[in-house]
């Protein structure tokens, strides 16, 4: 492709790099694969993605969109070459509007930037995927990614009005705006919400913000059995009361971090754990933590703490990095795997998978976001004698999970998207005229399929 990218550094100048090292960045994320692209843009606006989009629909050149690069299956890696078109340094926040409840950002933005500028101005927004500090807005937009506070507040797509979009023959499409209410045709913004960059790439986002909540409080609680964990969750919901996050975990789980965390941090005999936040006004704060935490001590909890203050929250949220860490301290890969299925069926999956790890000897290790039935399933990949991972049966293991989720009416993925990783299973996760009308999309949208190809199958 040596031509066309002479060609393409005379169109763009320097925002165009072939250097070994630009290249080897922008080859993976944060999933296993890698490939090589032929050229990075690095686009500084608009313009630079559209001509650089134009220059290769021209030519027939595979073009893969990237964000900040921190996706877990294999979205951004341009598995046939061409040219990586990068939005990171986009970074520009257009506008905070607390008049009209919008922002509106550059795709590069980082999550936890627009936060910030948000509560600067006493107001929020309110997605927060746990790589909120490195993940970018357009690639939330991309995966419509969630977090914690999924249970109260929407996954990403409930927070976006508009978009400007480049297509595939590089025009630029701008659907939605910053009005909250919008019916003028088909919801195209909700069109490449979760599209992974596989009909278009997005540029810049007009997103809804709300008032900041006064205050949060939250508690942690650890239970004899997982059981009585589960159970708590219900209990609280059913007790009226809707929390900004539940996350659960489990047994094994909470045996790493024992390890791995200082000895009088979690009782020794908890099997199950769950964390709870609330935010809203401060004089109801009190009153719903006495709530929450009676109903804690009613379900079994063992020990209940709560957090009061802003440095006590994030102490707890703190505690629940560190289960992530303690899972990596045990020296095993983790198959990271971000399933979702109806919440009544929380206690079923973490049995089923302890009897998959009773039966292979591969520990499964379950946590997450109890409150939508979204968890992340650890397949831990044991070791050879020669310290490489024994990957055929952990893969397998996969299959297994994901065929369990899907007869219990779930998802294979509730956050992370499907990438290149679960592409094997997409077709059977949505079913045959649910894939035909996907592939419709596609054709109709990049009937070259030069948009980031080869994920989802398609």
């Amino acid at each position: 492709m040596k031509s066309n990218t002479d060609e393409l550094k005379a169109l763009l100048g320097s925002c165009v790099s072939t250097e070994p090292e630009v290249l080897q960045a922008h080859a993976t994320d944060k999933w296993h694969a890698s490939a090589l692209p032929d050229a990075v843009v690095l686009a500084e606006c608009t313009e630079h993605v559209a001509a650089a989009m134009r220059f290769a629909a021209d030519r027939g050149i595979p073009v893969t969109a990237r964000g900040a690069g921190v996706g877990y299956v294999g979205g951004c890696v341009p598995v046939r070459g061409g040219i990586v078109i990068s939005v990171a340094n986009m970074r520009r926040i257009v506008e905070v509007n607390p008049a009209d409840g919008v922002a509106v950002v550059e795709a590069g933005v980082l999550t936890a930037d627009l936060q910030e500028a948000c509560l600067a101005q006493g107001w929020f927004y309110p997605p927060d995927p746990a790589s909120r500090k490195e993940s970018s807005i357009g690639g939330n937009i991309a995966t419509n990614a969630g977090g914690p506070r999924c249970l109260k507040y929407g996954v990403t797509r409930a927070y976006v009005l508009g978009l400007e979009v480049v297509l595939a023959d590089g025009s630029v499409l701008r659907c939605g705006g910053r009005t909250h209410k919008n019916k003028q045709g088909f919801d195209l913004v909700g069109l490449f919400c979760g599209s992974e960059g596989m009909l278009g790439i997005i540029t810049q986002a007009t997103l809804r913000i709300i008032p900041a909540p006064q205050a949060r409080a939250a508690l942690h609680a650890s239970f004899p059995q997982f059981a009585q964990a589960a159970a708590a969750v219900q209990n609280i919901l059913q007790g009226g009361h809707l929390p900004a996050a539940m996350e659960i975990t489990d047994a094994y789980t909470l045996a790493a971090a024992r390890n791995h965390l200082d000895s009088g941090v979690l009782p020794a005999d908890a099997k199950g754990h769950i964390i709870v936040e609330i935010d809203g006004r401060t004089d109801a704060i009190a009153a719903e933590l006495g709530d929450i935490e009676r109903i804690l001590l009613a379900t079994g909890a063992a020990e209940v703490v709560c957090a009061r203050t802003e440095e006590e929250v994030e102490a707890i949220w703190q505690l629940r990095r560190e289960f992530s860490y303690s899972l990596k301290a045990t020296g095993l890969t983790k198959l990271n795997e971000d399933i979702v299925i109806p919440r009544s069926a929380l206690v079923e999956l973490v049995e089923f998978c302890a009897s998959m790890q009773q039966e292979t000897g591969i520990p499964v290790a379950c946590f997450g976001h109890s409150g939508d039935g979204n968890i992340h399933t650890n397949i831990m990949v044991l070791k050879d004698a020669a310290g490489n991972d024994i990957r055929p049966p952990a893969d397998a293991l996969v299959h297994r999970l994901f065929a369990w989720v899907l007869e219990h009416g779930g998802s294979i993925t509730g956050e992370h998207g499907i990438g290149l990783a679960k592409a094997p299973w997409f077709g059977s996760a949505i079913g045959p005229v649910a894939m035909q009308l996907h592939q419709t999309l596609k054709n109709a949208l990049d009937p070259q399929h030069i948009l980031n190809p080869g994920k989802m199958g398609l």
